[in-house]
């Protein structure tokens, strides 16, 4: 099966500078860029190469999870992904409207070359591509001085090619690091050149959305929640992620910077209200993870990703609300399944297929 790429940001934004420019690179490689559009816009998007879901055209969707999404929330982009996934993607790449490609941003594959890292509770993995104070934005705040929680190398392993259906590159310029860091912090940042790093299953480390590259097998897992903070959705997704990922026996690959932002406005203090659920709940969050009984396998991701959600619902770190659209979101999966659209196999076949 030939690759079947496709890109998805979420925006209420005409297309921007940074819009343009990843627009123009990924139509040089035939990768599709979905726009999803919520209701503050856009209305329309006259950009070659992109294909605007403005949220009149998303109600039409099949979808069970289009009637359940709240609007004005970053989670509308979980259309972007049924979208794709719907046209047979063999991969998904998602960005953010003020993310531009760096000369170093390449056409990942789902085997990356990679380091591996000693197991940690934490890691930073800022740290790894750099020296100075920083850490990713949904990190423990006790970890970021935890010297433990520095990057090493698993002094066992050599940097091989590594199964990995969820990469993260990072972002220069105005990196994702949370609202403490810029509010004492901030200026502009650029991270160094490094070896890309693997994090073995049980080593924590939040990843974003603003430069990550899925394979189908890790698709279910893609599913952005809704009854939390837009600056939280993401994180705690990545968690959820990570701890269904460990049953595949693989886990994330960290990338050097792919991407730099040219950050939209924010209000810091905003930013900070909105990431004090991760502040006061992220150690907990994954101590719940840790303890639900998952299954291994392929076929299992989905239910692995329901336990996971009704384990943090349970735990009243999420509201129950919450449930019904995780079911929708694996119904609307299973359905793509049943009729061949989505194939856990789908990453596979395409590499074999080169």
């Amino acid at each position: 099966m030939l690759a079947n790429p496709f890109a998805v940001i979420t925006t209420v934004q005409e297309p921007t500078p940074c819009v343009r420019q990843f627009t123009s690179l990924l139509s040089s490689q035939s990768i599709p860029l979905l726009i999803v559009g919520d209701s503050k816009g856009p209305f329309e998007y006259n950009l070659k190469g992109t294909e605007l879901w403005t949220l009149e055209r998303q109600r039409s969707l099949n979808f069970m999870l289009s009637k359940k999404l709240p609007t004005k929330h970053y989670s509308r982009k979980n259309l972007g992904y049924l979208i794709a996934m719907d046209r047979r993607a063999t991969m998904i790449y998602e960005t953010d409207d003020d993310n531009g490609p760096l000369d170093a941003w390449t056409m990942r594959d789902v085997r990356a070359k990679a380091i591996t890292l000693a197991p940690q509770r934490w890691s930073n993995v800022y740290r790894w591509f750099s020296d100075d104070l920083i850490w990713p934005r949904g990190l423990p705040l006790e970890a970021i001085r935890e010297e433990g929680a520095i990057p090493k190398p698993d002094a066992a392993k050599q940097e091989s090619e590594e199964y990995a259906p969820i990469q993260q590159g990072l972002a220069n310029n105005a990196p994702d690091v949370d609202a403490i860091w810029r509010l004492v912090l901030d200026r502009d940042f650029l991270f160094k050149s490094a070896p890309s790093v693997l994090l073995p299953p049980g080593t924590w480390c939040p990843f974003n959305s603003q430069s990550t590259w899925w394979w189908p097998e890790a698709f279910p897992l893609l599913y952005l929640p809704s009854y939390c903070s837009f600056r939280m959705t993401d994180i705690w997704r990545s968690f959820v992620a990570q701890r269904c990922l460990w049953e595949l026996g693989a886990g994330v690959v960290f990338h050097a910077p792919e991407v730099y932002q040219e950050r939209n406005t924010h209000s810091l203090i905003a930013d900070f209200e909105a990431e004090v659920p991760g502040y006061l709940h992220n150690v907990n969050i994954a101590l719940i993870l840790d303890k639900v009984r998952l299954q291994s396998g392929v076929n299992n991701v989905s239910d692995n990703l329901i336990s996971c959600y009704e384990a943090l619902v349970a735990s009243n770190e999420l509201p129950a609300d919450e449930l019904p659209l995780v079911e929708a979101w694996r119904s609307d999966l299973n359905d793509l399944q049943s009729t061949g659209r989505w194939s856990t196999s789908r990453a596979r076949d395409a590499k074999d297929s080169e």
